[in-house]
C-alpha cells in the first residue's frame, strides 16, 4: 500500500504510513486522491500543498482557484489567505451583506466532488453548530458558488497556541491555566452535546487579542451516537496529539480529547511535548508503551498540583484519567483559588458592621432585579422524597396585568406577583420581570396604561417568552371570583384556563395561588397532586394592602429609585410585620444608598422571617445576604444550590456570576453572566453585568460590544456608558472615552456625577492635576446639592490625592462615613503621604475590624504603606503579602512591586508589576465598584522602568518612554514625572 502523501510503500494492512503517519486506509479516510491531483492528507497538519493549478473541473464545471479580491456567492469578498491544510484553505473575508469580517474555509477544488469529503465538510458545520459556547468558534453557514464549496465562520483576530509557543517557548503557570481552563470549558460544552473533537492541537486553539481562547476545526469531530461516519480501525487526527486509543485505531470518546488536552497543557508549561521521537510513528509507539516524564522534571518551577493534574490527564488507560472536563476544571479552580488566596475559611452569617462593603453598584443592581422577580406567596413543590420533580425544558412566562372589575384599587398590581411566584413553584418555570415587561410595552405602545393580554403577547413575542398568563378578578355574591388562563405566545391558543372563588379579601391571595397548579401542569409540571396542593397552605401575607405596597416597591426599585422603594416597603411591613420579603427589599434598598447599618438591620429581620418564604425565596434571600456581607464563598454555594434546584432562575444565575466576580474568578463570572442572558436576553442589567465583567477581565472590545447592546435596550443605562468609556480608555482611545462620558453627562444628575469622576480620572491619568481638581470641585458641589453623599466622598478622596491635601482627605473621610471603602482607603493613603500617620492608621484599624476580606486587605495595605514610608521595606513586604492572602487585589500587587523595588529585590518586583499589566482590566476600577481609577496605571510603567534599571535591562528606556508619553500633558512640579525625565535622560546619555 502506497501512502497518498509521501508515496512511501507500506506493508499490507497498514492503516498509517510508517514514514509520515498519514492515514492510508482510503475507505475510511476523509478523502480520496484523484488521478493527477496533488497528494493531500486527512490530517490537517498545516503542511498541505498549495493550490498550484489555475482551475479544476468539478461536476462538469470549471472551478478557479480562489484569489484575493474574489467575491464568493456575490457576498463574501476574499481579503487574505490565512492558511492551508490537507482539506483546503482558510481566508479572511468581508461579509458584504452584514458588513462583518468572517473566515471562509474552502474545500480544495479537486476534492469538492468527493462524496466523503463533502460529508465531512457538512459534518463540521452540523457538529460545530450543535455546540454553542463562548470558547468554541462559531460556524455560520455552508455555501456553494460556481462549484466552490465553503463554510463561513467566526473570524478571530489573534494567534493560535502553536504560534504562541513558537514565539515564547513556554508560558507561566497562571497563563497556561487560563488558556486550558477556557479550552476545557469549550470541550465540556461539546462533550455535553455528545460531540468529541478528535483533532485538538495547538493550531486548533486560537487566542484573540483579549486573551479569549477558541477551540476550532471540528472537521473530523463526530457525535458519539453517529457511528456511521467512522469505524474502529480507522485512524484520524494529528499523530503528535493523539490519545493511545486513537493511535491504535480503537473507539474513542470524550476522554480521548482530555488526553490530548493533557499533551497541550504539558507543552504550554514545559515548552516541549511529553513524548518526542525521530518520527511520528515512533512518537505514537512511545505514547502507547510508556508513561510521560513528569512535567516538574522538565521544568522544576511547575506547581506540583498542576504536575499531578497533567499526569492524570495523560494516563494511558482511559479509565485511569479524569472522566469529564468538568473534573479537571474543578481541580484547576481549586489550584487557582489557593494561588490567589480565595480559599478562606467560611464564617457563619454575622451582622454587618459600619464600613462593610455594601455600596458596590453591581451588587445593588443585581439584588434589585432579584427582588423584582421574587414574590411572596407559595412554597416550592417537592416530591414525597424531598427531591425536586424532574425538570422539563425551561419555560419563561409573562404574567399580564389582571383585569380588575371590582372597582377596588387594592387589587391593582397586587395579584400578578403572587401568581408569578406560585408559577415558579415548578423549578423549570421562570416568571419574567413585570417591570421589564412594562418597559418593553411602553416602547411598543407609548400611550398604553395597562399590560393587557394582547400587549403582553406582543412583548412576549419580542422577548422570546414561551407563554403569557392573563387573569381577571370580579366581585360576585359577596365575595370574589378570580380566573386565569395561559396562552401560547405565538399562536394565541389557550393552553389552560381555571377559576376560583374567595369569600372575602382575606382569602383572595390564597385563592389566586391555587390557580397556579393547573397552569403549571399545562406548561409541563409533572409534580404529584399532593405537592401542588401544598402551595395553598403557605403564604407570607393575607394583607392585600401590604402585598400592593410591596409590589409598588419592587416597581420603583427596578427603576433604581431606592428612596421611594423604602417608603413602599416600610408601608408593607407596617401593614404586615411578618412579611419577610418586604424586609429583604428594605435591606437591599438601604444597601443601594450605602446605609449599611440600616441594611444590616433589615437583613437580620428578613432572615428571621424565612419560615414565611418559599424554598426559592429562602435561597435568594440568603444568597443576597452573603453577597451583601461579602462572604463570597457562601454566596457561591447558596446561589449554586439555587440554580441547581431552579435552573430557570435567571436572577440566581446573575447573582452566582456576581459571587464569582467578587471571588475574582472573572472567567466564571462572565460564563455565568452569559447563561443569565441566555435565559433573559432582553435584560439590560444582565448584559451590563457581563460588559463590566469583560472589562475587568481585560476583554475590552467584548465589553464595548455588550454595553452597546445594553444601550439599545435602554439608552439611559448609566453604567453601560461607564463600561464603554473605561474600555475605550484602556485601549488607548481617550477621545472615545471622553465622548462616552459626555453622553453620560446628558443622561441625568446621577449620570453627570459618574461622568465627572470619569473625566477627572482621565485628566489625572495624563497628569493634568489642575484640570482634574477643577472638574472634581464642580462635581462635589453638585453631589452635595443633590445629596449624593457617597459620590461626593469619592470625588473628595480623588481631590485629596490630586492636591496632596490632608484637609481634603479629612473631608472625604467625613463624607464617606463608612459608606465608601475605596474612598476611605484613598483618603487614608493621602493622610500617610501628608505625614498624618496616626489618622491613617486609625482608618486602617476600622477597616481591619470588618468581617469581609476586602476591607481587611485594604487595612493591611495601609499598614504596609506606613512601614514603607518609614523605610522598612522588608516589613512592608511581609504586611503586603498578608494582604494578598486576604484578597488578591490589583493595588496589592502594585504595592508589593514598590516594596520589592525599595528592598532591591528587582526580580520579585518585576513579577508583581507584570501582574498589574496583565490584569490592567482591574485597574479601570480597582475597588470593583465601577468608579473609574485608571489613573493608577501610569505609575506601573514608572516603577517597572526603575526595576528594569536595577536589572540592567535595556527595556528601562522604553518603559520610561511609555510613562512619559502618557503624562506628556502633566502639570509642572510632579515629582514622579520629573524623576522619570531625569532617569530617561541619563539612560539616553549612556
Amino acid at each position: 500500500m502506497v501512502c497518498p502523501r509521501c508515496r512511501t510503500p507500506n506493508p499490507e494492512g497498514t492503516n498509517i504510513c510508517i514514514r509520515c503517519a498519514t492515514p492510508i486506509d482510503l475507505a475510511e479516510s476523509t478523502l480520496e486522491v484523484s488521478p493527477g491531483a496533488p497528494a493531500t492528507a486527512a490530517i490537517e497538519t498545516g503542511e498541505g500543498t498549495a493550490w498550484s493549478s489555475p482551475a479544476t473541473v468539478v461536476d462538469g464545471a470549471t472551478v478557479r482557484s480562489i484569489q484575493t479580491g474574489d467575491v464568493l456567492a456575490e457576498r463574501y469578498e476574499i481579503l487574505k489567505l490565512l492558511g492551508e491544510g490537507g482539506m483546503g484553505a482558510v481566508y479572511r473575508a468581508r461579509d458584504r451583506e452584514l458588513d462583518r469580517l468572517v473566515a471562509v474555509k474552502v474545500i480544495r477544488p479537486e476534492l469538492a466532488s468527493n462524496a466523503q469529503v463533502l460529508q465531512r465538510f457538512k459534518q463540521e458545520l452540523i457538529l460545530a453548530r450543535q455546540v454553542t459556547h463562548r470558547n468554541i468558534s462559531r460556524i455560520f453557514d455552508l455555501g456553494q458558488a460556481q462549484g466552490t464549496r465553503f463554510i463561513t465562520m467566526e473570524y478571530i483576530e489573534g494567534e493560535d497556541v502553536a504560534q504562541i509557543l513558537s514565539q515564547r517557548g513556554k508560558l507561566p503557570a497562571s497563563e497556561a491555566v487560563a488558556i486550558m481552563t477556557q479550552v476545557l470549558r469549550g470541550l465540556d460544552a461539546a462533550h455535553g452535546e455528545g460531540v468529541v473533537h478528535r483533532d485538538l492541537k495547538p493550531q486548533n486553539i486560537m487566542i484573540d487579542q483579549q486573551g479569549k481562547a477558541f477551540v476550532m476545526d471540528f472537521g473530523i469531530a463526530r457525535s458519539v451516537d453517529a457511528s456511521n461516519m467512522t469505524r474502529t480501525g480507522a485512524l484520524l487526527g494529528t499523530p503528535a496529539y493523539m490519545s493511545p486509543e486513537q493511535a491504535q485505531g480503537q473507539k474513542v470518546d470524550a476522554r480521548s480529547d482530555l488526553y490530548t488536552s493533557g499533551i497541550i497543557f504539558y507543552e504550554l508549561l514545559t515548552g516541549t511535548p511529553p513524548f518526542e521521537a525521530d518520527n511520528p510513528m515512533a512518537t505514537l509507539v512511545r505514547r502507547i508503551q510508556e508513561k510521560p516524564a513528569p512535567p516538574m522534571g522538565v521544568e522544576p518551577t511547575i506547581p506540583k498540583a498542576l504536575n499531578d493534574i497533567i499526569l492524570k490527564m495523560l494516563a494511558t488507560a482511559p479509565a485511569d484519567r479524569y472522566q469529564t472536563a468538568a473534573e479537571i476544571l474543578a481541580e484547576l479552580d481549586r489550584w487557582e483559588a489557593e494561588r490567589t488566596g480565595r480559599t478562606t475559611q467560611t464564617v457563619a452569617p454575622a451582622p454587618l458592621k459600619p464600613g462593610a462593603d455594601l455600596t458596590i453598584k453591581i451588587v445593588a443592581a443585581a439584588l434589585a432585579v432579584m427582588l423584582a422577580v421574587v414574590g411572596w406567596l407559595f412554597v416550592h413543590q417537592r416530591s414525597q422524597t424531598g427531591q425536586a420533580p424532574a425538570a422539563a425544558k425551561t419555560v419563561t412566562v409573562l404574567v399580564a396585568d389582571f383585569q380588575n372589575s371590582t372597582g377596588d384599587s387594592v387589587f391593582d398590581g397586587t395579584l400578578e406577583p403572587t401568581f408569578g411566584l406560585a408559577l415558579e413553584g415548578a423549578s423549570f418555570i421562570s416568571a419574567y420581570s413585570r417591570a421589564q415587561a412594562h418597559d418593553a410595552a411602553r416602547k411598543l405602545q407609548p400611550d398604553a396604561t395597562k399590560l393587557d393580554e394582547n400587549l403582553a403577547r406582543a412583548v412576549a413575542r419580542g422577548q422570546g417568552i414561551s407563554a403569557v398568563v392573563s387573569g381577571r378578578i370580579e366581585a360576585r355574591d359577596g365575595g370574589y371570583t378570580i380566573s386565569v388562563k395561559a396562552l401560547d405566545t405565538v399562536t394565541g391558543n389557550t393552553m389552560a384556563e381555571k377559576s376560583a372563588t374567595a369569600s372575602g379579601k382575606q382569602d383572595v391571595l390564597a385563592a389566586a395561588g391555587k390557580l397556579a397548579g393547573p397552569i403549571r401542569k399545562a406548561l409541563g409540571d409533572s409534580a404529584p397532586e399532593s405537592a401542588q396542593m401544598l402551595a395553598a397552605e403557605t403564604y407570607s401575607t393575607t394583607s392585600l394592602d401590604a402585598a400592593q405596597a410591596y409590589s409598588k416597591g419592587q416597581e420603583v426599585q427596578w427603576k433604581g429609585q431606592s428612596d421611594q422603594a423604602i417608603q413602599f416597603y416600610e408601608k408593607a411591613v407596617s401593614l404586615d410585620p411578618n412579611m419577610g420579603r418586604a424586609y429583604a427589599g428594605l435591606a437591599v434598598a438601604h444597601a443601594n444608598l450605602g446605609q449599611r447599618e440600616e441594611a444590616d438591620k433589615y437583613f437580620q429581620l428578613a432572615m428571621a422571617k424565612t419560615d414565611r418564604m418559599t424554598e426559592r425565596e429562602k435561597y435568594r434571600t440568603r444568597g443576597a445576604y452573603y453577597l451583601a456581607v461579602r462572604n463570597d464563598q457562601k454566596a457561591v454555594e447558596e446561589c449554586s444550590n439555587l440554580i441547581k434546584q431552579y435552573p430557570a432562575d435567571d436572577a440566581g444565575r446573575t447573582n452566582l456570576a456576581l459571587a464569582y466576580f467578587y471571588s475574582r474568578n472573572i472567567p466564571r463570572a462572565i460564563e455565568e453572566g452569559r447563561k443569565a442572558i441566555e435565559i433573559n436576553p432582553q435584560n439590560a442589567l444582565y448584559r451590563n453585568n457581563v460588559a463590566l465583567y469583560a472589562m475587568y477581565g481585560g476583554q475590552f472590545e467584548d465589553a464595548i460590544r455588550e454595553a452597546g447592546e445594553v444601550l439599545k435596550l435602554d439608552a439611559a443605562y448609566r453604567k453601560a456608558y461607564v463600561a464603554i468609556a473605561l474600555s475605550h480608555f484602556a485601549l488607548g482611545r481617550t477621545a472615545d472615552a471622553e465622548a462616552a462620558y459626555r453622553k453620560l453627562e446628558a443622561v441625568d444628575a446621577r449620570g453627570a456625577s459618574l461622568a465627572a469622576i470619569g473625566l477627572a480620572d482621565l485628566a489625572l491619568y495624563e497628569g493634568r492635576r489642575a484640570d482634574a481638581i477643577a472638574i472634581l470641585e464642580k462635581g462635589v458641589a453638585a453631589d452635595l446639592a443633590n445629596k449624593f453623599g457617597s459620590a461626593a466622598a469619592i470625588k473628595l478622596s480623588a481631590m485629596a490625592a490630586a492636591r496632596r491635601s490632608a484637609e481634603a482627605a479629612g473631608r472625604a473621610l467625613a463624607q464617606a462615613a463608612g459608606k465608601q471603602p475605596g474612598a476611605e482607603f484613598a483618603a487614608a493613603r493621602t493622610l500617610l503621604e501628608a505625614g498624618q500617620e496616626a489618622k491613617a492608621v486609625a482608618v486602617a484599624s476600622q477597616m481591619g475590624a470588618l468581617l469581609a476580606p476586602e476591607p481587611q486587605a485594604y487595612a493591611k495595605l495601609l499598614e504596609g504603606e506606613a512601614q514603607l514610608r518609614k523605610g522598612n521595606a522588608r516589613e512592608a513586604i511581609r504586611i503586603f503579602e498578608d494582604a494578598k492572602k486576604l484578597a488578591d487585589t490589583w493595588l496589592g500587587h502594585l504595592d508589593l512591586g514598590r516594596a520589592y523595588l525599595e528592598a532591591g529585590a528587582f526580580t520579585e518586583a518585576s513579577s508583581e508589576l507584570d501582574v498589574c499589566l496583565q490584569r490592567k482590566g482591574e485597574a479601570t476600577a480597582v475597588f470593583l465598584d465601577e468608579v473609574p481609577t485608571y489613573r493608577y496605571l501610569p505609575a506601573v510603567y514608572y516603577y517597572r522602568a526603575r526595576v528594569q534599571e536595577g536589572l540592567k535591562s535595556a527595556g528601562a528606556a522604553e518603559s520610561y518612554k511609555t510613562f512619559l508619553a502618557i503624562v506628556a500633558k502633566a502639570d509642572e512640579g510632579d515629582p514622579m514625572v520629573a524623576d522619570a525625565r531625569k532617569r530617561a535622560a541619563a539612560l539616553a546619555a549612556q
